[in-house]
Parts: C-alpha cells; structure tokens; sequence
C-alpha cells in the first residue's frame, strides 16, 4: 500500500505509547530524525505494532512516499505478496522508468503473470526493487513501513534484503517490527540497511503495569491483584491487559491461593502445544504449576517418576526452560504455568496440591498446599495455616503471612477459637505490613459488618485508618465510632488517641493539640500496660517536639527509649528509631545519623515492612544529601519513589525528597516537575504538614533552575504555612537560606535580612550550627548587595570552612561558588576552580552548569575547569548537557568513559550524543571532532 502525505495514524493507538516507552521511543524517534532507519523487536504482546503505529504517524508527514506491508502467518507461503503491498499502488510511477528486463520482472512478480521467480528472474527482480525505490527518492524521501517482518515471505525478504543494504545514501527509511523471543534479530538486521538501529521491546515493570491498566479503564483493581498480574503477564503489555480485562467481566474476585482467570484468547496463545504432550507429562506440569518453586526432586517426592523425561519433553516444545544442570523447573513464560493451572478441572487441582502437601520441605508451603487441597472447614487446617503465617511473618514476608491468614478464615468453623474473623485481622494487618493497603482496607470493612467484640472493631477501625495513608481527612467519620467502641478501656482509648494525634498534625496542621493528645495516649496506655502504643505515642511526641523545637524534646526522646523496648516500635518508620534519627539529622550528627538509619533500612527490609522501607531509603536519600554525596543521594530517592509507586505508598513525600536530589545531582526540569506533584499530592490529601515540605522543594528547584522570583513566591508560602504550623526549628526544612538568597536576587535584602534574624534567633536557641553557617552565607550576599564586599568576603570563607568541618559538602560548595562570584571584577584572584571541584566532588551537576555558565560570563575560562563544560561558538545552540557531552566527545573520550565523568549512563550518552548531531547537522563523533579541529584551527 502506498500512503501519501495527508495520511495520519488512528490517534487511539497513541496514548498507551507513553507508558514504560519513553526513552525507547526518543531514541527511535532521533534515528529517523536524523535519517536512519529503525527495527523494533520484541516477543509477541510486547507493544511493537503500537510503538511502529505511532512512529510511523510521527514520521509520514516528513516522508513523500510511505509504502506499507503487514505480513501475518497464514499468508506467509505466498511468494512476492509483501512486495505486491509494498509497490501495488505505486508501480505505474516507476514502471515506464525502469529497463525493460527490470519492468516486465517486477510486473510479473506483482500481478502474479508469467509466473516469476527468484530463480529465473532473480537478478532483475533485485535489481527492479532496487531502482524503483530510488526513483521514488528522486521525488522525496521514501519510508517503508513493514510489521510482523518475521511473516515475510521468503521471496519478498530477500529482495528488500538485496535492495536494503545497497541504498547507499539514497533517502530511504525502513520502519520495521519483528517478533523474537531472544536477542535473535541479526538475521533481520543483517537484511537492513548498514545504519539501522535495533531497539528491543522490554517488559513493562510493575508500575508501568499499573498505569496501563488504569489508562484502560481498569482503576478498581487492588494493588495485591495489578502485582499479580504484573507477576502472571510478565510484564507483556498484552498479556497484562487480558488479564485485567478477564478480572473486569469476573463478578467475583479469585480468594487467596487462586489463580488468575486466564482468558480464552491467552490459554489458546500459551498453551497451543499442549496437546503435544502424553496425559503424564501434562499432569507432572500441572503439579509443577502448583508449587511454588518446582524442581526436579520436589516432582520425584510428589509422585512423579517419570519428572526428567516428561519436563525435558516440555522443554523441547517450548513450555518449559529447565536449566540443563540446575535442579529448578522454570516455565518459559509465567502465564504459561496460570494457563496451564486454570485450564485443568478442579479436582486435579486437588490432588496437585495434596501430593505437594507431603512433599515439599518448606511448612509453609505444605501448609499452603493442604488448605488448597482441602474443601470446606476444618478446624486443623486452619491451625496449620496459622503456624505458616507466623512463620512466615517471622521470616519477613508479610504478603504471605496475609495470604495464608485468609487461608485459616476460610477453613476455621464460625465457633471455632480463635475465629475467623481473628484471623482475617491478622491478615489484614499483615497486608498493612505489606505495602497492600487496599487488600487490608477491605478485609477490615468486612470485618466491621458483623464484629461486635470492642476489641476486635478497633483493630478493624485501624488498619482502616492506617490505610488511608496521609489523606486521614477521607476517614473524618471513623474517629467518633472509634471512640464510643473504646467505651472507657484505657488499651483501646490509647490506639484510638494515637490515630488522633496524627489527625491533628496531618488534617489540622495543629502541632501542639498533635503533642498533647499523643501524650494522652501515652499516659492511657501506660495505664493501660501496652507498652508498644506507649513507645509508638512518645515516638510520635518526641518528634513532634523536635520539629517544634519544643525544649522538652531531648527528655521526651530519652523517655521513649527505656526499657522495655518493642522490636516492631523500635524498627517502625514512626517508632522510636526514627524520632532518634530526626533528632540526629537536626542536630548536624550527619555520621551517626546515617550508621542509625541504615540500621533500620536493614531491619525492616528483613521483616519486609514496605512502608517502613519507603521512608527508611528516603531518609537515608536525605543523609546522603546533606553529606554532599548527591549522585548516591539522587539514586536512593528514585529508588524510593519507584518502590512509592509500586506500592502507592508515601508518594507525596518520596516526590518531595526525588525534587531535592535531582534539583542537587539530576534533572532541574524533572526535580520542578517531581516538587509540583508533591505539592499537589499534599494538597489533594489536606495534608498541611507535608504541603510545606512540598513547597520548599518547589522553591529549592526554582532557584536552582535560575527562577528567584518562583522561589520567592513558593517559599514565601512555606514561610506563612509553618507560622501557622507551630514549627519553628529551622532545621526541618532548611528552606531560609534559599529564600534569604532569592530575595537579595529579586532585589528585597531588607526582607531578606529579616529572614535571617527570625531564623538565626531560632537557631541559636537550638544549637542548630549548619543552619547558622548557611545564614551567614546568605548574610554576606546581603551585605554584598548593601555594598560591604569585604565583610562579604571574609564571612564567606568563614561559612566555607565551618560547612566543611560539619560535613555538609553541597553547602560548602555553594559557599564557594558565592565568594568566586563576589570577587569576578575585582582586583586579586578570580577562579571558579574551587567551587568546580566542590560540586564535582558531590556530583552536583546541575551546580557545576552553573559554575560553567558563570565562568563564561565573568573573567574568562579559569585554568582548572573541568575540561567537559568549556563552551564554543560550534556547541552554543546546545543545552548544558549536550556541551559538555560534545566537548569530551572533542577529546576523543568514549561514551563509557564520558559516563563515568558526569556520573550519568551510557544510554543517556547514546541519546544525548543523538540530540547533538541533529542539532549541529551532523552524522558521528568524526564530525564532532572536526568541528573542534576547525576551531582551534581560528
């Protein structure tokens, strides 16, 4: 088919391009850009048809001619049919151009006359391709456009073959998606031609899964469910989308230890070679898929003698991917083993389980597989399962634990001791532990329809609470039904005032009724001889007052450390631990704050308590930041905010800790962006405490990206916000000297010397010595704007020294960038030198641009400068990145090499380097040396 310039692509296949293909398709895109041609290969699902729609929409505009074939398998004996696809439409253009010979083969071919073939007419058919894509390049760039290249008929191939590699520069583009289950697309590449770049397709991570999912309408699905079927898909695009599609039209959810409903479209794609199979292989693969982790000698054990001949059978057909002298039994795809389980009846289901109930080893799992073996209840059952998610939660892993309380509610009669419902809160607050708030908020929900034990509703109205994360507004009506449940039983009245000192700080944004009713709470159960909600409310306390500055904060933190302790408190993200470490970090104890808290990361990711670890790696991105070391600073928080995605947890507060590193040692562009989601996080939530936290980075990231009137406005926010807030030590947010300096930027040193006052009396008051230093910084640019430059000057290499003595490397910097600033223009010494290697030392790459950008206006280019940024009249239409890219590429640095020095990847070279011979109208790094060449040569 051949489409001309008016043709646009349907706009429904776009939207789902965005998701998990980003940089895939911004190298794709900058291939053709620049002339080449691309090949998407991937396994079947994974999205290239989807990517190849999309770019060919972006790209036929540019092209005069755009010729297209979809091959499918059906149609692939057919000889010549791709070519008559490809030039059908176009073969009275270039007939009557092309020789005789040439013509009357490739009409022969085309209108299946004369019975051409390869064979007989087979050099003037290449040569027939070969010329009448060059005479549609005579009239515009041509781009060829060709799905599933893996269909392609024989025939076809090889002359697109033949005339792929000899276009030379003649402005062809192929466009092409090929389906590979490995990295085997040589074959195709070798047909392409010689500048053709290959770009896999790869599965989609959890998270990408999710978003896919709730592009297409599927938004009710719990978290527990999108991991399983992020499990089950493998993360196949696809797959994925099947899969939630099945959930969608099923009235009923799968219980715990089901699988997935496999629709009939999958089952018929996975498992189209099953048939193959004897009745025992098939049977042993079914007990395969329902173990947990097969191997070979866990098939012996569950009767399966025949286990070697029968999987390596499977693996011949491609069901299975046994390592040759490994003992485990792996499935060559996921939903192989889902299929292949939903497919058999209910009752070889059973006796699955029942024979891997006597042969695994692992308790927890034959206790597993004896409650999938068994129908209805039964009282020891159910106590099995209870000792396995015990077991389980001792061993870390909270989901299973969940799971397999589910597991004994369904198997406990309704007198049993302890009842169902026993269990299904032990579930419940498992899944809390777990990261699946939404799985723990139903259990709790149905829990209240029929609880009547006080006790037991206030276990159920917490985890209702402690589910709502930080948006605790959504959940106002819980807390008067809480209280009246607590009657006047000091244990419950305890929980229940706890929850509403977090109520108090997050919803009202009172810091001082939020200590004062965790005090009550603390008092209450003390009377009430539950010491873990004691710790847990003087931990809460404790760090209220520390943010508060409040005196009593030391003696209360003292206090909540006595023995007894409680290893859950000890280790919980609000528990004693981390109120020690916030006061650590506040009080400039950087070394023993970071040996705290990796402590507690160690812990809770042994106990597998998610949401614990998504604040722990945030606060150790936090430490790492304040150190100077922002590129570990930088790969901690995107860690942090990935797993906050995944499990939908502490999202606003993990954008807001991702802003400030990458504003530090990233992306200035992403850290506003990642600042602006954090604020509106916060805001939808009605969270005040995090709102200010929010807005500061905002203000962090506009200041650094030149924006001081941005920063001003943000940060004068945050400075009316924790006014009314209460809070009045400076070191929760750090966020004054920003303000203080914007202000002297904006032209405001009268407000900005009233910033510093106010903070700087708080400050003294608190001990808070890196918080006075960074005063005393912007205070000298202050007094620069007043005229004083000599005291200016003094005061900064004052700060420098103290910054560095407190290990506050990023500081230190910005202090020595200040006084390069101050004496450009003046008699004496002037080099950014010092400041460079400062900021190259924390890897703070958007302040060494800076450093850059400065150097380029003031006194000429210091000796000493990292030699990556200078600039240049041939690299001046590039971005910060590109320059420096581009300069080392001028050294003759390979791109590992140039990763290594700006502490970036080398695929981020690859693109960046592509984005630069667009931009300069180039085609390699050969060219990027002459222009340096021709420049040193003026």
């Amino acid at each position: 088919m051949t489409v001309r310039r008016d043709f646009k692509e349907p706009a429904r296949c776009r939207p789902d391009l965005v998701i998990g293909r980003e940089e895939l398709v911004t190298g794709a895109r900058d291939q053709l850009t620049r002339g080449g041609s691309v090949l998407l290969h991937g396994p079947a699902g994974i999205g290239k048809s989807t990517v190849l729609r999309a770019l060919a929409a972006d790209y036929a505009e540019a092209a005069h001619t755009v010729l297209r074939c979809s091959a499918t398998e059906s149609e692939s004996h057919l000889p010549f049919l791709a070519l008559a696809d490809l030039f059908g439409l176009v073969l009275g253009e270039v007939s009557d151009k092309l020789p005789v010979a040439q013509r009357t083969a490739l009409e022969s071919a085309l209108t299946g006359r004369g019975e051409s073939t390869l064979h007989r007419d087979g050099l003037a058919l290449r040569l027939a391709v070969l010329s009448a894509l060059r005479i549609l390049a005579a009239a515009g760039p041509v781009l060829l456009v060709a799905d599933d290249l893996q269909w392609l008929d024989s025939a076809s191939a090889e002359l697109l073959g033949f005339a792929a590699r000899r276009l030379g520069d003649t402005p062809v583009q192929l466009l092409c998606a090929v389906r590979t289950e490995g990295q085997e697309y040589d074959r195709h590449l070798r047909a392409s031609p010689p500048d053709t770049l290959a770009v896999r397709l790869n599965p989609l991570s959890r998270s990408q899964v999710s978003a896919l999912l709730d592009h297409r309408g599927y938004t009710d699905l719990p978290r527990s469910t999108v991991r399983e079927i992020h499990r089950t898909s493998g993360g196949n695009p696809l797959f994925a989308l099947e899969l939630g599609r099945a959930l969608g039209e099923n009235p009923t959810p799968p219980r715990p230890g089901e699988p997935l409903p496999v629709p009939t479209s999958l089952r018929a794609l996975v498992l189209s070679r099953l048939d193959m199979l004897s009745d025992e292989a098939r049977r042993t693969l079914l007990v395969a898929s329902a173990g947990a982790r097969p191997t070979l000698a866990l098939l012996h054990a569950a009767g399966r003698e025949n286990a070697e001949a029968e999987t390596a059978q499977a693996a011949a057909l491609g069901l299975l991917a046994t390592e040759p002298e490994g003992p485990a039994v792996r499935f060559a795809h996921p939903l192989i083993s889902a299929a292949l389980y939903a497919e058999a009846p209910a009752q070889e289901r059973r006796a699955a389980h029942a024979a891997l109930s006597t042969a695994a080893s692992d308790p927890i799992e034959r206790a597993r597989n004896l409650a999938l073996a068994t129908t209805g209840t039964d009282p020891e059952v159910a106590a099995r399962l209870a000792e396995a998610a015990a077991l389980a939660r001792d061993r870390g892993a909270p989901s299973v634990a969940a799971s397999l309380g589910l597991l004994a509610a369904r198997h406990t009669p309704p007198d049993g001791t302890p009842g169902p419902d026993e269990h299904r809160l032990c579930a419940a607050e498992d899944a809390i532990t777990a990261g699946e708030v939404d799985l723990a908020r139903d259990i709790a929900r149905e829990v209240l329809t029929r609880a009547t034990v006080p006790a037991d509703r206030i276990r159920a109205w917490e985890v209702v609470i402690e589910a709502a994360g930080q948006a605790l507004g959504d959940v106002d009506a819980v807390f008067p039904q809480a209280l009246a449940d607590a009657g006047d039983d000091p244990r419950l009245l305890a929980l229940v005032h706890y929850r509403l000192a977090w109520r108090k700080l997050i919803v009202e944004g009172d810091f001082s009724e939020a200590r004062q009713e965790a005090a009550h709470a603390a008092e209450l159960a003390a009377r009430g001889d539950d010491r873990r909600t004691e710790l847990m409310a003087l931990s809460f306390q404790s760090s209220t007052e520390t943010l508060m500055g409040h005196p009593n904060a030391p003696a209360t933190i003292k206090h909540a450390m006595r023995e007894p302790q409680d290893p859950y408190v000890a280790c919980h993200h609000n528990g004693v631990g981390a109120a020690r470490f916030r006061w650590l970090m506040m009080s400039d104890q950087l070394p023993e704050a970071r040996s705290t808290i990796t402590a507690l990361l160690r812990e809770v990711r042994r106990r597998g308590m998610v949401e614990s670890e998504v604040h722990f790696q945030r606060f150790l991105a936090e430490t790492e930041l304040r150190s100077g070391h922002c590129g570990r600073a930088l790969d901690l928080a995107r860690e942090s905010l990935r797993l906050a995605r995944d499990s939908g947890i502490g999202l606003g507060a993990s954008a807001m800790l991702a802003s400030l590193a990458e504003a530090s040692g990233g992306d200035v562009g992403q850290a506003l962006a990642l600042a602006r989601e954090a604020a509106g996080r916060a805001e939808e939530d009605g969270d005040q405490m995090y709102l200010s936290r929010a807005l500061a980075a905002l203000g962090h990231a506009q200041f650094v990206a030149g924006d001081a009137a941005g920063a001003v406005a943000s940060l004068r926010r945050v400075r009316e916000l924790e006014q009314g807030l209460g809070i009045t030590d400076p070191a929760r947010g750090r966020w004054q000297g920003d303000l203080a300096e914007a202000l002297v930027r904006v032209g405001e040193p009268g407000e900005a010397q009233d910033v510093i006052a106010v903070t700087r009396e708080h400050a003294l008051r608190l001990d808070r010595e890196s918080v006075l230093a960074v005063l005393d910084r912007a205070d000298a640019l202050v007094r620069a704007a007043l005229g004083d430059h000599e005291e200016a000057l003094s005061r900064l290499t004052s700060v420098q020294d103290r910054l560095a003595k407190l290990g506050y490397g990023l500081e230190e910097a910005r202090a020595a960038f200040a006084l390069a600033r101050l004496r450009t223009g003046r008699p004496g010494p002037t080099s950014y030198d010092e400041a460079a290697r400062l900021f190259r030392r924390c890897r703070a790459l958007p302040w060494l641009r800076q450093v850059d950008e400065a150097a380029a206006r003031g006194a000429g280019e210091p000796s000493g400068t990292p030699a990556q940024t200078p600039p240049s009249d041939a690299l001046a239409g590039l971005a910060a990145m590109e320059r420096q890219v581009a300069a080392l590429v001028m050294e003759g640095a390979t791109n590992r090499e140039i990763a290594a020095r700006l502490f970036i990847s080398v695929k981020t070279v690859e693109a960046t380097l592509t984005r630069v011979y667009r931009k300069l109208g180039i085609r390699s790094r050969v060219d990027i040396v002459r222009l340096a060449a021709g420049r040193h040569a003026k």
